[in-house]
């Protein structure tokens, strides 16, 4: 697994997967592994391809919480459509 982690390659399936993975299933909940995944990724291929284990597997985990906390907040003014009746029509 250590050769594996300095390849950008995987690091671009794994966020193909996910993304996958979050469309096949309900709710925000891949999406930001797969954005974390994909930053990984150019960060492998671009910056350091001589990462270890261990800080490559902390830098994936510290992307992708903040690219779930920007997504949170990017999507929290969404609602879902639904809206809340205080007054029935067939109250006189």
């Amino acid at each position: 697994m250590a050769g594996l982690v300095g390849i950008w390659w995987v690091w671009l399936a794994v966020a193909i997967a996910l993304g996958v993975v979050e469309v096949l299933l309900p709710g925000f909940i891949f999406l930001g592994f797969a954005l974390g995944a994909l930053v990984m990724a150019a960060i492998v291929g671009l910056v350091t391809p001589a990462i270890g284990v261990a800080p490559a597997m902390a830098l994936f985990a510290g992307l992708s919480l903040l690219a779930w906390i920007v997504l949170r907040l990017a999507f929290r003014r969404q609602s879902s459509g639904a809206r809340r009746v205080l007054h029935d029509i067939n109250d006189g």
